[in-house]
């Protein structure tokens, strides 16, 4: 596509921004992203809930009313697709579209407003798709992807890098709430009927996982968040008990959730297809023998692009990448951050620190992320950095795991005091993460200190192993950077690692 996309410093520039356009049963919506990445960033992000599936399953046909609320939205999508300079634009069309008489007149309104071509996606590509999603937005997942669309619910199971064959069924929040006239009891009698026949993959122990996508399902994961007093409002990965989950979807599964406590945190227009989604969980959670839920942010429309990324990009760790997007657009000196990873990799190595490959990832996740608020006053680094950690859009890791990189990130601002470090995060941690931020962030405070974290220096320091503990070793050039501030920082690292390290000079 033409644009007026312009290169900017407050972006990664690349590609330029790349658009889809997805057409649901429920709600049209667009997303341009920033570019072609492995975590691609959204710049902009806007839905309408045009309520496209209503009616389908009685009448046949998209409602005019529907219709001409889409076309509307979509004409004004097209002014910002214009408008931001997209260089490529996807238009994606699910089970409204495929199912209504009418849908290939809508189709090809639609293809003329936006001047591109409309894939309409059959269930089986949209189960691949909403998987090929999940793939992207988390680190080596395994179990099973549920995709709860207006019209259509998608069930496929991923292991590895791929997706196996999906299934669709009639059970989208809007065509159950339909068929079943609004009623909870004739709701769970539709939803068995239509499961029960599915081969379940035979999953083992510690792979039943079901990861829920879709909006309606996503509001009744921030219900139960909200209800629980979670300490962190991010959706993606959050995670719930499989028996937990069930209970909590026969609670709510009330008409437009009436007398459910904190019902307001779900918008009017979404209550009443989140009890007809805690239905159609409830079933699949039971059936599959799950052992806990997990809420994705990512689905069909990340799939889509995971899918034209290289074999090599996609292979990529998505925290890592992330984390060295935010360094390249917001610390001193990138190239120091990639001498950190290696430093600490030495390091680490000569401790004996025993690490599994997640550790390993989230350490250098860490490293990445040092320096990223060094513009901010010097009392305010450690906070700051700490809250765009915690609060940033990272896929590929759970919650513990972000609250160790925004600890580890302010130990190496702030300092070491237990107390200082906010109670959220500290509610979030694992007892083994928590005591790793530390180490860490005491690391960090040492090689921040002897190199200003600046690149180039931190390669020419030694690290040698002694009998008592750990030497970081200054040659002859290097000398003079040694003194009194330097040699408290390796003693807090030696407090923190319960070994000895000392600084050698000349």
């Amino acid at each position: 596509m033409a644009g007026k996309f312009k290169p900017a410093r407050g972006r990664l520039n690349g590609s330029g921004p790349i658009a889809v356009v997805d057409i649901g049963s429920n709600s049209v919506r667009l997303v341009i992203y920033e570019r072609k990445a492995r975590t691609p960033t959204m710049l902009f992000n806007e839905k309408l809930l045009a309520g496209l599936g209503r009616g389908v399953a009685a009448t046949g046909r998209l409602a005019d009313e529907s219709v001409g609320l889409a076309l509307g939205e979509l004409a004004r999508f097209k002014a910002l697709i214009d408008h931001t300079g997209c260089q490529e634009l996807y238009i994606v069309a699910t089970a409204a579209a495929r199912d209504a008489d009418n849908g290939p007149q809508f189709v090809r309104q639609v293809e003329k407003s936006l001047q591109a071509p409309v894939r309409i996606l059959d269930g089986s590509e949209e189960a691949y798709y909403s998987a090929l999603g999940v793939i992207a937005g988390f680190w080596q997942p395994r179990g099973i992807v549920g995709d709860l669309g207006g019209g259509s619910l998608e069930l496929v199971e991923i292991a590895d890098k791929a997706p196996k064959q999906g299934a669709t069924f009639p059970l989208g929040g809007l065509r159950l709430s339909e068929e079943a006239d609004g009623k909870i009891a004739k709701a769970q009698k539709l939803t068995e009927a239509a499961l029960k026949d599915f081969d379940w993959p035979d999953l083992v122990p510690g792979e039943r996982t079901f990861y829920a996508v879709g909006g309606t399902w996503r509001s009744l994961g921030r219900l139960h968040l909200f209800q629980n007093n979670y300490p962190l409002h991010v959706m993606h990965n959050y995670e719930i008990a499989a028996d937990e989950a069930i209970e909590f979807c026969r609670k709510i599964a009330v008409p437009n959730l009436e007398g459910i406590e904190m019902a307001e945190v779900v918008s009017k227009q979404r209550r009443p297809l989140v009890p007809m989604g805690a239905v159609v969980l409830e079933q699949v959670l039971t059936s599959m023998k799950a052992e806990r839920l997990v809420f994705s942010a990512t689905g069909v429309r990340e799939g889509l692009l995971h899918e034209k990324l290289t074999v090599d990009m996609q292979d990529h760790d998505p925290v890592i990448e992330a984390a060295r997007e935010l360094c390249t657009l917001r610390a001193r000196s990138p190239d120091h951050a990639e001498e950190l990873i290696v430093w600490t990799d030495t390091l680490f190595k000569e401790l004996g620190i025993e690490e599994t490959a997640n550790e390993t990832r989230l350490r250098h996740a860490a490293c990445l992320l040092a320096d990223i608020g060094w513009r901010a006053h010097p009392d305010y680094r450690g906070e700051q950095s700490l809250n765009i950690i915690s609060n940033a859009s990272f896929v590929g890791l759970d919650h513990a795991s972000r609250a160790y990189l925004a600890a580890a990130v302010f130990y190496r601002h702030q300092g070491l005091r237990e107390g200082d470090l906010s109670p959220v995060i500290r509610e979030l941690f694992t007892d083994r993460l928590r005591i790793r931020a530390k180490v860490l962030g005491a690391t960090l405070r040492v090689a921040s200190l002897l190199s200003a974290s600046i690149a180039g220096l931190l390669p020419k320091v030694g690290i040698t192993r002694t009998g008592s503990g750990l030497s970081l070793v200054l040659g002859k050039d290097l000398a003079s950077l040694d003194g009194d501030r330097l040699r408290k920082r390796a003693s807090q690292l030696a407090k923190v690692i319960e070994v000895d390290v000392e600084v050698v000079s000349g």
